[in-house]
């Protein structure tokens, strides 16, 4: 019963994040937030894992991995470093990568804003600026002009009610601010972009004569649980967290507001990594329950749990789970959190046919640095050499079955989960 076979329609991916992999940028907020200390290892992003130096090397491994779908995000400040000023060079180099990946026979899924701003926009105000919409579309429209015919698969945001939280009420994240009416503001604007951006990526292939276009956004979703059920207030912040948190998201984003209804998704774009235990509107965990080297609940169920409250919304669009992974810095569980989460998810039902794994190469994992590593490939990050773990070996053996075999299913299963 351990062993399960992929759906004929599902595929195993990986996916990154600009700021995170590929170094070269000393003009944008969290270089500016890494200057000011905010980053717990000192670890620089002008480093990070220099993917763009490596770039033949990490691509050749990806593909002798069997990866062949492949997300990652552009690195807003190289595109446009001074407002309204965009590089030709940085398109360049940003074709060159995606026309590598194709080469290797890997489809890529390009993320237009991944929690990284230009130091001038992070000055106007970031999307509070009165004209955050503009400049957006301004960058959306770029992008397309720049890469469309040659991508036609877009994430307009990424988790943007994260990006609000984190850096709006007290998260950690530049600005640095703490107010809540910020946080509801900048996910209102986000949401604005998304939809404005969904039109104008479809608008402007169509013009390019292409048809296949597929455009979402990558939604952060957790299940939020009453840390005590029995607890009337533990139930409210359970049900207030989840709606203010995802579900006015999830709905709002995918079809709009009064005025503005619409299908704003061509895909639903899944980020799921925990659950909560809500006792209040902090973050909590449930004692005496597995969790990752972040103290993160590792709960399976969960990711069909997001799925299924998706599909509820817009029950035709196929799912993509954007985003899944866990830290664990000596690699000794991920083999078997990558199998319990990809089997509920063949097992769900639901029309779930991509799965990205957070992440490829071990990153800089923003706040954390390389304090908590994700990758599926190890980085020395004194050496740069990369190699692939155990559970690389493990995902590309899935990836080779279609599936996983009860020998495999038995080696993942021997490993074992701290216990928070």
């Amino acid at each position: 019963m351990d062993a399960f076979r992929f759906p004929d329609s599902f595929f195993l991916g990986a996916a990154s994040a600009a700021t995170q992999v590929d170094g070269d940028c000393k003009n944008s907020n969290w270089y500016d937030w890494y200057k000011k200390g905010y980053i717990q290892d000192g670890f620089d992003p002008d480093i990070a894992t220099m993917h763009r130096k490596y770039l033949k090397e990490d691509t050749d491994l990806m593909a002798s991995m069997g990866i062949r779908h492949y997300r990652f995000g552009l690195e807003w400040a190289r595109i446009e470093p001074r407002e309204g000023v965009f590089s030709d060079e940085e398109f360049e180099k940003i074709r060159q990568e995606v026309l590598l990946l194709q080469e290797k026979g890997i489809a890529v899924l390009v993320t237009i804003h991944h929690f990284s701003n230009p130091m001038w926009f992070e000055e106007k105000g970031g999307f509070l600026n009165p004209d955050y919409l503009r400049i957006f579309l301004r960058l959306t429209e770029k992008v397309v002009e720049k890469l469309g015919d040659i991508v036609s698969e877009y994430i307009t945001i990424n988790e943007p009610n994260v990006y609000a939280v984190s850096g709006y009420l007290g998260g950690g994240f530049p600005p640095g601010e703490n107010s809540l009416s910020k946080t509801l503001t900048v996910m209102k604007n986000m949401g604005v972009c998304h939809r404005r951006a969904y039109e104008k990526i479809h608008a402007l292939r169509r013009s390019m004569g292409f048809t296949d276009t597929k455009v979402g956004f990558a939604h952060h979703m957790r299940v939020f649980a009453p840390y005590s059920a029995n607890n009337p207030w533990h139930r409210l912040c359970a049900a207030l967290s989840e709606h203010l948190f995802q579900s006015k998201i999830s709905k709002t984003y995918l079809l709009g507001t009064a005025g503005d209804r619409g299908s704003y998704a061509d895909f639903l774009g899944l980020n799921y990594y925990a659950r909560t235990a809500s006792k209040g509107f902090e973050d909590n965990t449930f004692s005496g329950v597995h969790v990752n080297d972040l103290g993160w609940e590792i709960y399976p169920q969960g990711i069909v749990e997001c799925c299924a409250k998706l599909n509820k919304i817009m029950p035709d669009l196929p799912i993509y789970i954007t985003e899944n992974g866990t830290a664990d810095n000596t690699d000794a569980f991920r083999s078997r959190f990558i199998y319990e989460h990809v089997k509920a998810l063949c097992e769900s039902g639901l029309p779930v046919t991509r799965y990205y794994h957070w992440c490829f190469i071990d990153n800089f994992e923003w706040l954390e640095g390389f304090t908590a590593r994700f990758g599926i490939v190890e980085l020395n990050t004194e050496t740069m050499a990369r190699t692939i773990k155990k559970s690389g070996v493990f995902y590309q053996n899935m990836i080779e079955n279609r599936g996983v075999t009860e020998e495999m299913a038995a080696a993942a299963l021997k490993e074992e989960y701290s216990i928070g």
